[in-house]
């Protein structure tokens, strides 16, 4: 890992290697790709529902993390239904935290289900899209097919406030 470890917009300007005949005239090699997640507001929302944010990144050689695209989805808490003595039937709002039942692996779960294609078809195919997500690389300056996409392990990480929460009783 380099100095420069973190989240950076890709700038083949800035990439030492760019010029090297080794890489054949492609910029910042990646060796690998994921999600990560994280609270959308920076911390745990106080209410009774959380969102979350989503960056789908690739990972350079040189250990820099480019965003590939930003997304998010939110969870609520549990409504219960109660019939009381009289036959009324009421609403229990918040009747569960909004991180009741969460897990890290159900969190990691719910981030597969919103990078992954919504097309039942499609995710038969190719579990993701790789030649939409090559281009998006393209886009940023990453010269790479979608071929070498798919050979890279996909992770999705939990950033270590949000597993902290989970973790937290």
């Amino acid at each position: 890992m380099s100095k420069r470890s973190g989240w950076f917009p890709y700038d083949p300007k800035h990439d030492s290697d760019a010029g090297n005949p080794a890489h054949q005239g492609r910029s910042g090699r990646v060796v690998r790709m994921g999600a990560i997640c994280d609270f959308a507001t920076g911390a745990p929302d106080p209410g009774p529902s959380q969102s979350f944010s989503i960056r789908e990144f690739l990972e350079l050689e040189d250990g820099r993390l480019v965003v590939t695209r930003e997304l998010g989805f939110s969870l609520s808490s549990v409504r219960e239904l109660v019939e009381l003595e009289d036959g009324r039937r009421v609403v229990l709002e918040n009747a569960a935290p909004a991180r009741a039942g969460l897990t890290p692996d159900s969190i990691r779960q719910d981030v597969l289900n919103v990078v992954l294609p919504d097309d039942d078809e499609e995710a038969l195919r190719e579990p993701h899209p790789w030649e939409w997500l090559a281009e998006l690389a393209r886009q940023q300056g990453i010269a790479v097919t979608a071929d070498e996409l798919k050979a890279l392990p996909y992770e999705v990480v939990l950033t270590k406030r949000l597993r902290e929460w989970l973790e937290t009783p």
